[in-house]
């Protein structure tokens, strides 16, 4: 039976939910989102407050509560906070620079890398080393940063490459002769 289910799910200000039938939409300031609820879960809002639970006392309804609840917090946090995950480039010569819906990198290949920044999500770059990717909807963003890093994931011997801000890449020992 799932834990996370039963946990209320509070709308903070500025945020409206609406819910018709299966389908939940949230507004905020960061953006709005849409999804369509599983059948075997119910979701009620009463006085700013979520609540899920299953249709049916199966196990599988049960999971699938647990992961409504959590989808649907994610919804309210990313359309009133929003989410962010920051990569980091090292490297000799390794930069990136945004310029409109592109993010253009030199990650040491004979040619720069074009990414098209998706709908939805905002690419800022600070500096030259780094990449700031934020939008509303936490899949996305996580996807956006993943497929960025996988350009030129950090290898293991020197540490080059796109890496997450908090990564902790292992290092191996070189060869001995």
């Amino acid at each position: 039976m799932s834990r996370v289910a039963k946990a209320p799910i509070t709308v903070p200000k500025g945020v409206m939910v609406e819910i018709a039938g299966q389908s939940v939409k949230v507004q905020g300031t960061k953006g709005s989102l849409e999804w369509t609820v599983h059948p075997t879960v119910s979701v009620q809002i009463e006085g700013g407050v979520i609540s899920v639970s299953p249709a049916a006392e199966q196990s599988q309804a049960w999971a699938m509560a647990g992961t409504t609840r959590a989808v649907l917090n994610n919804m309210v946090v990313g359309c009133g906070v929003g989410f962010t995950r920051k990569l980091t480039l090292v490297g000799v010569g390794y930069r990136a620079q945004a310029k409109g819906d592109v993010l253009n990198l030199s990650l040491g290949f004979s040619h720069p890398v074009d990414y098209p920044v998706p709908k939805g999500i905002k690419i800022e770059t600070p500096s030259q080393t780094e990449i700031i990717v934020s939008g509303a909807d936490r899949q996305r963003v996580g996807q956006v940063a993943a497929e960025i890093r996988a350009y030129r994931p950090p290898e293991p011997y020197k540490g080059k490459g796109v890496r997450y801000a908090d990564e902790d890449v292992l290092r191996k020992e070189a060869k001995k002769k």
